[in-house]
């Protein structure tokens, strides 16, 4: 059964890390109450700067800041399009949406929609 993710890669202050990841727990009972197969964040723990590209530089990591990187699973991209519908919807998401712009600068996250290709 292939499936699809929803995945990302962004920066986040360092200093900011306790109050993200309430924020994203918050965030994936939501995708998971409204029908997500799975949700994922991680915070890199080995993850080096690359000479040429890397998870750092692909965000543009500045001084003091970490990488996150995380995953949404769906059944389809058909899948993918109502549950997001259903989060975007929701009004506990929309009220998690302002706060969270104080956590991290969204505009260096790096995100897109895979057909999962090999599912072992």
């Amino acid at each position: 059964m292939p499936g699809y993710v929803d995945g990302f890669v962004m920066p986040l202050p360092k200093a900011n890390v306790d109050r993200y990841r309430q924020i994203a727990s918050d965030a994936g009972a939501l995708w998971m109450e409204h029908g997500a197969l799975d949700y994922k964040e991680c915070l890199a723990e080995d993850v080096k700067v690359g000479e040429v590209t890397s998870f750092p530089r692909s965000v543009k990591l500045e001084e003091g800041e970490t990488v996150i990187f995380a995953w949404i699973s769906y059944e389809s991209r058909e899948h993918r399009d109502e549950v997001n519908a259903k989060v975007m919807a929701d009004e506990r998401m929309k009220a998690m949406m302002d706060p969270a712009g104080d956590v991290t600068d969204y505009g260096r996250m790096i995100y897109g929609g895979f057909e999962i290709l090999v599912d072992l």
